[in-house]
């Protein structure tokens, strides 16, 4: 299992600048709903500074009546209060509710464009990216991060904004109350405030490390999920179970770090709330008893000092969501600076490839792998290499001669460290990248088709292809009486991987994707080399009709395949050891080709070093 990349501990200043910069990209399309929900917040925190108030005029009032020192009447206000008090307490439920579920939807709203931003920026990476990485850690990458960063843009604005100004209102309260009072409940709330921000990096490290043993931990599931027939059929069950219980119990020790690391926050500002609780209760009964204030005057205070338990202690929270998303922003940041090594053009510059079928010319292309030692041989040595428009070109050569690589090349999965690579008289780093995939297209032996419907196995979810080109694709290819047999048609669910198809079947549906695009230029990697002599006969019939009229390069592994070529190229060692018209190649009894063709045709002896060509 490939491992992550460690993200490094991310500065106080920096983390700060980056959680700005994502509020700001991703909450500034929603400027409308933040200006309702800091409507609902201001009414909202208004109202829980009146609740304070209404009680101590309640209490002071009677406790009046209670002395006999009130007037006739006191009983009505003390109704009338009441009754305030219940209607600011619902009102206050209700905006607090309303704002927590308008907060919840900007934040969701938020994360899911930065969810689709960095898919689509990790779609776009070239393949020396994700060759480097497993489809779970991935997963976890684009979504495990980013649902750690929807919890803090959900909550951030209604609980630590509001925090912030309920705490803001409540000391201004005080202030004009008791000038002492405010004095100490203030310097209570500064100390608070300080020893938050001392500790809120403190559980960035641990929480890094936390999601990054969750992102092993999706890549060996992901893994072993994938092989789970070699893992089954070669009895690697109990090493496999042993793995996992390894990776979890780092997991584990890694989860329990991160949350005693983010505890800190929370135990430091509880131990000080008890602290100043203390000392407040102790200064407002001196008071009381000692006349300066009244009874009702001291609940208020000790009430307003309760409210100030629930801003500080959702700031709180919101630091250790803070610390979590401080881990998870430095490695959404981390993946959105990934740059991919292959030139983008667009605009004025890009180049459109002609219509019709494409030349291919390789000029004195050389390319090694970017993970490769430095000092490594190169993966293909100075290839020059032609086929003219509308011609099939037969590669042959052993496995690891570069054959795949080469094809690679043409649909800029990757870039040649020298030379060139033209479609049609086109330099192919000078094509957008949608034009050059989309006028090149790939058939391998893997088919992959997704657990979707038919209809979007076919047009790759592009819901703007009308089911008459796709029910005339699939015509085309043979599989008209397999469509009509469909009980739902277009619509018939596919089972992941193409489980509920036939290996004919799926790649006939594979071929019916390539006439759809319509490409100039067809790349075939021995599509048929697994299936059964029937079934082979039918995708050749298709093979047939899909390269009329369309240039060609066909990865050949049995002579057979490059029968109905115009030419062919052997590859030895990342080098082009021939190259010439088929016809022409076969008459030469010197060629290699044509000692390949015999030994395999069983004209002359078995040669092992000119079988392992075809190996």
């Amino acid at each position: 299992m490939t491992a992550t990349t460690p993200t490094s501990t991310i500065p106080a200043t920096a983390s700060l600048r980056r959680y700005g910069a994502l509020l700001g990209r991703y909450l500034a399309p929603q400027a409308g709903a933040a200006a309702v929900l800091a409507v609902l917040l201001l009414v909202g925190i208004g109202l829980q500074l009146l609740v304070p108030q209404v009680l101590r005029r309640f209490i002071d009032t009677a406790t009046g009546v209670a002395a006999g020192t009130l007037a006739e009447g006191a009983g009505a206000a003390l109704v009338g209060l009441a009754g305030v008090f219940l209607a600011v307490a619902l009102g206050t439920q209700l905006l607090g509710g309303a704002a927590t579920v308008l907060g919840a939807a900007v934040g969701w709203t938020a994360t899911n464009l930065l969810r689709r931003d960095l898919l689509e920026h990790c779609l776009a990476l070239d393949m020396t990216f994700h060759s480097a990485r497993t489809s779970g850690e991935m997963i976890e990458r684009i979504d495990g991060d980013v649902t750690a960063l929807s919890d803090f843009f959900a909550q951030f604005a209604v609980r630590v904004i509001g925090g912030l100004l309920l705490l803001a209102g409540i000391l201004v309260v005080l202030w004009l109350e008791n000038a002492w009072i405010g004095l100490a409940l203030t310097v209570f709330t500064l100390l608070e405030v300080a020893v938050m921000v001392a500790l809120r990096e403190v559980a960035v490290p641990a929480t890094t490390r936390e999601r990054e043993a969750a992102a092993q931990v999706f890549g060996f599931v992901e893994e072993r999920l994938t092989g789970i027939q070699d893992v089954r059929a070669n009895g690697g069950g109990a090493h496999a179970l042993h793995r996992f219980i390894h990776a979890m119990r780092t997991f584990f020790h890694d989860v329990r770090r991160a949350w005693m690391a983010r505890s800190v926050v929370w135990l430091s500002s509880y131990g000080l709330f008890v602290l100043g609780m203390l000392v407040t209760i102790g200064s407002s009964i001196q008071l009381v008893m000692a006349g300066a204030i009244t009874l009702g005057t001291a609940y208020m205070v000790f009430q307003y000092l309760i409210m100030l338990q629930s801003p500080i202690e959702q700031i709180t929270q919101q630091m250790q969501l803070l610390q979590r998303a401080g881990a998870s922003v430095g490695r959404v940041d981390e993946l959105l600076r990934e740059r991919s090594r292959l030139t983008v053009v667009d605009g004025e510059h890009a180049r459109r490839l002609p219509d019709g079928p494409l030349d291919v010319r390789f000029e004195g292309v050389t390319f090694r792998y970017h993970d490769a030692e430095p000092d490594a041989d190169p993966n293909l040595q100075g290839i020059d290499l032609v086929v003219p428009a509308g011609h099939h070109l037969g590669l042959l050569g052993r496995t690891g001669s570069g054959k795949t690589t080469l094809t690679r090349l043409l649909f800029r999965f990757y870039d040649p460290l020298e030379g060139s690579v033209r479609l049609g008289g086109v330099d192919a780093r000078e094509v957008p990248l949608p034009e050059l995939r989309r006028r090149v297209g790939l058939v391998t032996q893997e088919v992959q088709l997704f657990q979707a419907s038919v209809r979007d196995n076919l047009s790759f979810f592009d819901d703007t292809v009308p089911d008459e080109r796709l029910i005339g694709a699939l015509h085309e290819v043979g599989l008209g009486a397999w469509f009509d047999g469909l009980p739902q048609g277009l619509d018939t669910p596919v089972r992941a991987g193409g489980a509920s198809l036939s290996a004919g079947e799926a790649q006939l549906l594979a071929l019916a994707r390539v006439f759809l695009a319509d490409p100039g230029l067809v790349v075939l990697d021995e599509p048929s080399s697994r299936l059964d002599p029937v079934t082979e006969q039918r995708l050749e019939r298709a093979l047939e009709r899909l390269l009329r009229g369309r240039t060609a390069v066909i990865i050949a592994h049995r002579l057979e395949t490059v029968e109905r070529v115009d030419a062919v190229a052997i590859m030895s060692d990342a080098r082009l050891i021939e190259h010439g018209p088929r016809a022409v190649l076969a008459a030469d009894p010197h060629s290699r080709y044509a000692r390949l063709r015999r030994v395999a045709l069983g004209l002359a002896d078995g040669d092992e070093e000119l079988l392992e060509e075809l190996a």
